[in-house]
C-alpha cells in the first residue's frame, strides 16, 4: 500500500475515465428528480458538483454550495444494496411443451463489474454488514455473492454530516474503515479543489498508477484529517449510550410502542432506504397459457401485514408489533444472528419516513421509560 497521495478535480475526472476505459460500471451520485440519486456514470461531469442537502425528519432538500464541493452531501434515498442485492431478481424459469413435458432454466444473476465512486462509511459498513448475511453463513445469496465479487468500493469520506446521521453512535464515524480500494477525502480551500487519497487494495493502487496525480503534502493532508475529525463532533442526532441490545430486548412490552404506532403508517419505508435491511419474498409470475413461469425474488418488509402470514393469519397483526419487530431485530437481535448492530446510523430511514419517526428518539424514549441507568 502507498502512503495518501493528492488528486485536483481533473484527477477525479481522469480516475472516472479509467474505470469506464476498463469496461467497469461506475456507479455514483448524481442530482436528479430533486435529490442526489445513485446512478450510472460515464464522466466526473455527472457528478453533483456544488449541491449539498438539508436534512430533518421526514424532509430532504437539494440545497446549491458556493464551493463546488462534490461529496459534501449526506446519504440520499438509495443505497448500493439497489445495486448488490436488487429490488427484484429472477431465479428461474420453467417451460411446458405441447406435449406435456416441463423443462427449468436457472437464471445465473447478472454481475456486471461494479465501481462504486463515493460509497460513504456507513455504507461501507453497511455492504460489509450484508455480506455477513448474505454469504457469510450456510445458505449463501449467489447473486449477491457474484456482484459483490467484483464491486470496487471508492469511499469518500464524510466532511459534512447531516441533520439526521447518528453514524457515530452506533460504533463508526466519518472516517472510512478497511473494506475500500481507495478512500478520498474532500477539501476545498484557498490552495484550490483537491482529494486526498488512501489506498486500500492492491487493486486500488493499480486504478491510482493510471491517474496523474502527487505526493500528499503535510498541508492538504492535515486539513483532510481534520475535517474528519471536526465532522465527528457535529453528528446531527445520536442513539443514547447504553447497552442497545439489552434494553430492546426488555422493552418488549414498553408504552412507547403504542405512542409509535399512532403515528406509523407500516409503509416500510425505512426498511426500503435502509442499507441493510435483506428481507426478500418470492412470487411465481405465469402468462396466460400457462405454459411459461418464472420465479422472481423480490423484497420484503417487516412492515408488509404477510410478510408474517402463516395459515391462520400474520404472527404480527398491529402496527405496534411491526414496528417493535423492526427496530428490535435491527439493534437487537440482529447481534443473535449476525454478531453485530444491523444499524450503521446513516439515518436514512429518519429522513424518508413519511411522518417523521426518529428512531433517536424513540429509542431515547423507551430508555427513559425503562428507568435504567445510563
Amino acid at each position: 500500500m502507498t502512503a495518501g497521495v493528492v488528486l485536483d478535480r481533473n484527477g477525479l475526472g481522469a480516475l472516472v475515465d479509467v474505470l469506464v476505459a476498463d469496461g467497469l460500471t461506475v456507479v455514483g451520485p448524481t442530482v436528479r428528480d430533486g435529490a442526489i440519486v445513485l446512478a450510472e456514470l460515464r464522466s466526473a461531469d455527472e457528478l453533483p458538483y456544488g449541491w449539498g442537502v438539508e436534512l430533518d425528519a421526514g424532509r430532504y432538500r437539494l440545497v446549491p454550495r458556493a464551493d463546488g464541493a462534490v461529496f459534501a452531501h449526506s446519504a440520499g434515498p438509495q443505497s448500493w444494496k439497489s445495486y448488490l442485492h436488487p429490488a427484484r431478481e429472477r431465479l428461474w424459469s420453467a417451460e411446458r411443451t405441447a406435449e406435456g413435458d416441463v423443462s427449468f432454466e436457472r437464471h445465473e444473476p447478472e454481475a456486471p463489474a461494479y465501481a462504486f465512486l463515493g460509497v460513504r462509511p456507513c455504507d461501507l459498513r453497511a455492504i460489509a454488514i450484508q455480506d455477513r448475511v448474505l454469504t457469510g453463513g450456510r445458505f449463501a445469496d449467489s447473486g449477491y455473492g457474484a456482484r459483490r465479487q467484483g464491486a470496487l468500493l471508492i469511499a469518500a469520506e464524510c466532511t459534512e454530516p447531516g441533520a439526521t446521521c447518528f453514524c457515530v453512535s452506533t460504533g463508526g464515524g466519518p472516517a472510512a474503515d478497511p473494506g475500500y480500494d481507495l478512500a478520498l477525502t474532500e477539501v476545498v480551500d484557498d490552495d484550490g479543489h483537491r482529494f486526498f487519497v488512501r489506498v486500500g487494495s492492491e487493486e486500488g493502487a493499480r486504478l491510482l498508477g493510471q491517474v496523474p496525480h502527487r505526493n500528499a503534502d503535510m498541508v492538504t493532508e492535515a486539513v483532510a484529517r481534520a475535517s474528519v475529525d471536526d465532522a465527528r463532533d457535529r453528528m446531527g442526532r445520536a442513539l443514547p449510550p447504553v447497552d442497545l441490545r439489552a434494553l430492546l430486548g426488555a422493552s418488549t412490552e414498553a408504552e412507547r410502542w403504542d405512542d409509535i404506532a399512532a403515528r406509523c403508517l407500516t409503509c416500510g419505508n425505512c426498511t426500503m432506504v435502509c442499507p441493510t435491511c435483506f428481507c426478500t419474498t418470492t412470487e411465481e409470475v405465469t402468462d396466460l397459457t400457462g405454459d411459461h413461469t418464472e420465479r422472481w425474488q423480490r423484497w420484503d418488509s417487516c412492515f408488509d401485514l404477510d410478510f408474517s402470514f402463516l395459515h391462520e393469519g400474520p404472527v404480527r397483526p398491529s402496527g405496534r408489533a411491526r414496528y417493535r419487530q423492526w427496530l428490535t431485530h435491527k439493534l437487537s437481535t440482529w447481534h443473535d444472528q449476525f454478531g453485530s448492530s444491523g444499524c450503521v446510523g446513516c439515518g436514512r430511514c429518519i429522513a424518508w419516513c413519511p411522518v417523521g419517526i426518529d428512531i433517536t428518539e424513540e429509542v431515547a424514549a423507551l430508555h427513559a421509560e425503562s428507568g435504567t441507568e445510563t
